[in-house]
């Protein structure tokens, strides 16, 4: 699976190591039970602009992760 800013976060989180790739960057309350709904409508894209993270270092941590 090859991660773009258009990928779900569900998708990533569904990987063993995404959630924990996330987590690493900061993305808030990935765990939390509003969550569970809003992960499956948010692009990884939208959310790393929101909150001002680096989006091609995720990306390439997140698809090295994934190879």
């Amino acid at each position: 699976m090859k991660v773009t800013e258009d990928t779900l976060l569900i998708d990533v989180m569904k990987h063993p190591k995404g959630f924990e790739i996330l987590r690493k960057y900061g993305f808030p309350c990935l765990a939390c039970p509003m969550a569970a709904v809003e992960i499956s409508k948010l692009r990884i894209g939208e959310v790393a602009r929101i909150y001002g993270i680096d989006l091609k270092k995720l990306l390439k941590d997140l698809n090295d992760a994934m190879k």
